[in-house]
């Protein structure tokens, strides 16, 4: 049986309900993502998956989605 991770991310620039679908649907794609969380109040991305998910992948979807993680 595969583990099960979770990693959060801050990100700036979300502010609507266009922003939540955009961020989930181009962090679903990643590789091995079982579920995408957005919260627009805490700014935070929740990004649960099987496996080892790929860090540097979801930073790209997240800014390919046109927003940008907060180290």
């Amino acid at each position: 049986m595969a583990t099960t991770t979770t990693a959060v991310y801050t990100v700036d620039g979300m502010s609507c309900g266009h922003c939540v679908n955009s961020i989930t649907q181009e962090v679903g794609t990643v590789a091995g993502v079982t579920d995408v969380q957005v919260d627009l109040g805490t700014k935070k991305v929740t990004v649960t998956g099987e496996g080892t998910v790929d860090d540097a992948a979801v930073r790209a979807a997240i800014d390919e989605a046109g927003y940008e993680v907060r180290d």
